[in-house]
């Protein structure tokens, strides 16, 4: 059966690449080699240098001159590396050179997030989605899993003994890339079930016309830390990249009484490869299908603003831009210098300012929750018959009950009422 390519399962030690081919992107190739950094201890990875070099111009076989490969290479070799981490996305042709020159592993950006997202999908959904970005970038790489018997060919004496291993190696090339067209599509099949299954859980759960909020933002920002501490959720929240994929949902009541619906969304990166936004489409719905998004941003972070770009830039590529969104300053315990401040007040005036861990400010946020959706509840007083039980199990259900009093044979009832029922209720309104 058609496997994805393994790296090796004893890689200690990176040495990890940074090309970059204009001066004027010095600083964002240096920024983001810092955050390939983070992405390979995620994987527990110990880097062992790491090297940011510029090249004139992109070069079609190495993206770098041979010259500066070179120099590479040997910075690796003397490290003692097990793998070259290249932050720039390779080609199938260009990575085969790098493994060539170095006769080392060599990986690009993209193969590291697959593999982080390999470790950490939990669910049914995820796993399928991992697979297939997987698959679909190993497939036009498959040629270099067998080159193995290319060299065996070289050394085997004789033209005859030659053209034997090649045909063999060949017709492997052949089986594995019919198998991995097969697993591809099986892959599609099982996701669109699983995709079919989550539009009817949908759909149910917008029977009940309850509010849902999605919390989007950088990856680490502390989104899952939000919602923990909002919920009471007990969603797997560390300081690392991607430390959940996995989208959780959990019902929580806000102060005007109205329930609503939050979900927690896979985080966003710089350079995110395309085919995992493609791959994580069902998951990134959410953030589509949501009634308002929860921008968290991480204030203590000197890159914030790029972050905040990054998100805004994938919300507009799924359609979500048009929605509410309420942005807040998380972490913001932890800022206690008054010129970042002063910054962060400029650079965001109507962010709320919380902190996931401490809790200040999460008052705000409900508050801000409620009023986006104003629109959708009433407090309202009601006069109900006792023996009109079918009433009183709808404001139980699907509305807030504050109050209730007894008056001769009828009920006396305040209650937050979604606009959705409001209609149903009007001739049991108390007069104002």
């Amino acid at each position: 059966m058609f496997e994805v390519r393994q790296k090796p399962e004893m890689v200690e030690r990176a040495l990890l690449v940074g090309l970059y081919f204009d001066a004027r992107e010095e600083n964002e190739a240096s920024s983001l080699l810092e955050e390939l950094g983070e992405l390979v201890s995620t994987l527990g990875i110990e880097i062992a240098d790491s090297v940011l070099a510029r090249s004139r111009e992109m070069h079609k076989k190495l993206l770098c001159g041979t010259g500066k490969a070179a120099e590479i290479v040997e910075l690796a070799r003397a490290h003692e590396c097990d793998v070259i981490v290249i932050d720039n996305g390779l080609a199938p042709s260009q990575q085969r050179e790098w493994e060539k020159l170095a006769d080392l592993c060599v990986i690009d950006r993209e193969e590291v997030i697959l593999d982080i997202f390999a470790k950490r999908a939990q669910t049914k959904e995820a796993r399928l989605q991992v697979e297939l970005a997987r698959m679909q970038y190993a497939l036009p790489r498959l040629a270099r899993m067998w080159g193995h018997l290319d060299r065996e060919s070289a050394g085997s004496g004789g033209a005859g003994g030659g053209g034997a291993s090649r045909g063999m190696g060949e017709k492997q090339i052949e089986v594995d890339r019919r198998l991995a067209h097969l697993s591809i599509d099986r892959c599609k099949r099982e996701l669109e079930i699983v995709r079919k299954q989550r539009k009817t859980q949908r759909k149910e759960r917008e029977k009940l016309e309850t509010p849902h909020a999605s919390i989007v933002g950088y990856t680490n920002a502390g989104k899952s830390t939000l919602l923990n501490r909002l919920s009471g959720a007990d969603v797997l929240a560390k300081d690392m990249l991607f430390a959940t994929l996995d989208t959780t949902t959990r019902r929580i009541e806000l102060p005007d009484g109205q329930p609503l619906l939050i979900t927690d969304t896979v985080g966003f990166i710089r350079n995110l490869p395309h085919r995992l936004v493609e791959a994580f489409k069902a998951t990134l719905e959410e953030s589509v299908l949501a009634d308002f998004l929860i921008h968290v941003l991480d204030a203590t972070s000197p890159e914030i603003e790029k972050f905040h770009q990054t998100t805004l830039k994938v919300l507009e590529e799924l359609g979500a831009l048009d929605k509410p969104v309420i942005t807040v300053l998380n972490k913001i315990d932890a800022v206690t210098d008054e010129d970042i401040l002063s910054n962060l007040e400029r650079g965001f005036p109507d962010a709320i300012r919380i902190s996931s861990l401490t809790g200040e400010g999460l008052p705000d946020l409900l508050k801000s929750c409620s009023r986006v959706l104003a629109d959708r509840v009433q407090r309202q007083h009601y006069r109900i018959p006792q023996k009109r039980g079918d009433i009183l199990n709808l404001l139980h259900k699907d509305a807030k009950v504050l109050s209730t009093e007894y008056e001769q044979n009828d009920i006396l009832v305040s209650a937050v009422v979604p606009a959705a029922i409001a209609g149903r209720l009007e001739s049991f309104l108390l007069p104002t």
